[in-house]
């Protein structure tokens, strides 16, 4: 039997060489800068013009999280205001979105997930204000500051009442997620006038973030939730499935309806841009596709028919969409970290629900970076950010900066890593030399903890999450497993 492969940890790379060498032992092209430029000449301190007009003061970027720890009616707790705040100081000039924030109650992916209506309003628009005012604050002005807030329904993933009870939204019969999380082959489908009454929702959602204070709203289309579902949705019947443009009707009527109703709000798309079939615990607990490959894969946007090969084909004609509807602000990611993490969120230890790594992290890294810069060369004229970096550790800012330099993306997104290290984005802009204890190794407690019903955060390098009792009940379901 093959041994179980074993990967480094990155901690272990210290020097330049030490990742140079195993890269290439590891056989992975993953460019990086040996040095770090000054603050004064690096690119992570150029600002960014949009068309619109609007200035972004660097190129670092904090991305959205899927937080476990507001109130079952949606509103933010003290948990949540200390983590934006966070975002807040954090020193980088684009804030995507700071969490995932339901357009509706049965679409939430756990009961404790942010929603956006009425009743909530006041709360976002404190919560944004609070942004304003701790950056102020710190950084003395906002006006090359640039805030959005991620918009979300999360399909066939939705556990709106009980965090380990699925009621999912779905599109289309899945020949492999159905079975994956215990959906009968006849379970009922989202019907074309329950989709019509979504987008509405998704509209006025915008309206109200705008009035909040946010500067723009991203269009989720990424991970296995609903917008990324309807891009694979090509066996559904009706007009929002089956071709291209039914694929993206959802999306253009969204589109449409807040370029009418709600003028001046940016919109911004964060796009799994390729996705693979679901992978499952194989041998000694390593990822291995949960799919017969002598069958042809039909589910996978951005792949080819085996699903476990890139076809960027219809992912460039979706941006080239997005660019015609005046959208500018593009975030790249891929897969979905329910049935395929590696693609997303490379880590060397999986969350309870994951698997080990079917290839060094690295790799995946890697892979995300070449689409990315793929796609950028494509679209030179929007704005694209960049993510998967948090398991490059002390090496992202290296990796970044090589990014930066060589036009293969405009923002540099850091997601899990913030949790631990908040200030991370304004050490990198200031030259300062990084905080080893602060440095998310990728343990996956920020996940493990959710997916078993806990409040989401960084349990291992968090005081106050390390203090909680959580962390004990945490440690018990690791130990188990």
């Amino acid at each position: 039997m093959a041994e179980k492969p074993r990967y480094s940890r990155v901690a272990q790379l210290k020097t330049a060489e030490d990742l140079k060498n195993y890269l290439a032992g590891q056989n992975v092209a993953l460019g990086f800068d040996d040095e770090l430029m000054t603050p004064q000449s690096s690119p992570f301190n150029q600002s960014v013009k949009l068309k619109s007009g609007r200035v972004i003061g660097n190129r670092l970027c904090i991305l959205p999280m899927e937080g476990w720890d507001g109130t079952a009616d949606g509103k933010p707790t003290d948990f949540i205001k200390r983590r934006w705040e966070h975002f807040a100081i954090s020193g980088a000039k684009l804030l995507w979105g700071c969490e995932a924030v339901a357009v509706s109650p049965e679409g939430r992916a756990n009961p404790r997930q942010l929603m956006i209506n009425d009743a909530n309003f006041t709360d976002f628009a404190d919560l944004h204000q609070m942004i304003v005012d701790k950056h102020v604050e710190k950084f003395g002005q906002t006006n090359d500051l640039l805030v959005g807030l991620q918009l979300t329904h999360s399909g066939r993933f939705c556990k709106p009442t009980d965090s380990k009870k699925f009621e999912s939204k779905i599109l289309y019969q899945h020949p492999v997620l159905n079975k994956k999380f215990g959906l009968g082959e006849s379970y009922p489908l989202l019907t074309d006038d329950d989709i019509d009454e979504l987008i509405e929702k998704y509209i006025k959602a915008a309206a109200l973030a705008q009035k909040a204070g946010f500067d723009f709203v991203d269009i989720k289309h990424c991970h296995g939730y609903l917008g990324h579902e309807f891009l694979s949705a090509f066996n559904r019947e009706g007009k929002y499935g089956g071709s291209f443009e039914n694929r993206t009707r959802f999306f253009r009527s969204i589109v449409e309806g807040i370029r009418k109703n709600v003028p001046g709000l940016e919109i911004g798309v964060r796009l799994s841009s390729f996705d693979f079939v679901p992978f499952k615990k194989g041998i000694d607990d390593v990822g291995t596709p949960d799919f017969n490959g002598n069958n042809k894969y039909e589910n996978a946007f951005g792949s080819t028919n085996n699903g476990l090969t890139i076809d960027l084909t219809e992912t460039k004609a979706f941006l080239a969409l997005a660019e015609s509807m005046g959208i500018q602000l593009i975030c790249i990611s891929a897969g979905s970290p329910y049935y395929n993490p590696h693609l997303m969120r490379p880590a060397l230890f999986p969350p309870s629900d994951g698997y080990l790594p079917p290839e060094e992290p690295l790799a995946g890294v890697a892979r995300l970076i070449q689409v990315t810069a793929t796609l950028k060369k494509e679209f030179p004229s929007l704005m694209i950010v960049a993510s998967g970096y948090s398991y490059l550790q002390e090496w992202l800012p290296h990796v970044g900066q090589y990014v930066l330099r060589n036009n293969m993306a405009d923002f540099i997104g850091m997601g899990r890593m913030v949790l631990s290290y908040p200030t991370m984005a304004d050490d990198i802009l200031n030259g300062r030399q990084l905080e080893r204890k602060q440095i998310c190794r990728t343990f996956s407690d920020c996940t493990t903890a959710p997916r078993n019903g806990m409040i989401s955060g960084c349990y291992p390098l968090d005081s106050l999450y390390k203090n909680l009792p959580q962390a004990a009940q945490l440690k018990e379901i690791k130990k188990e497993l």
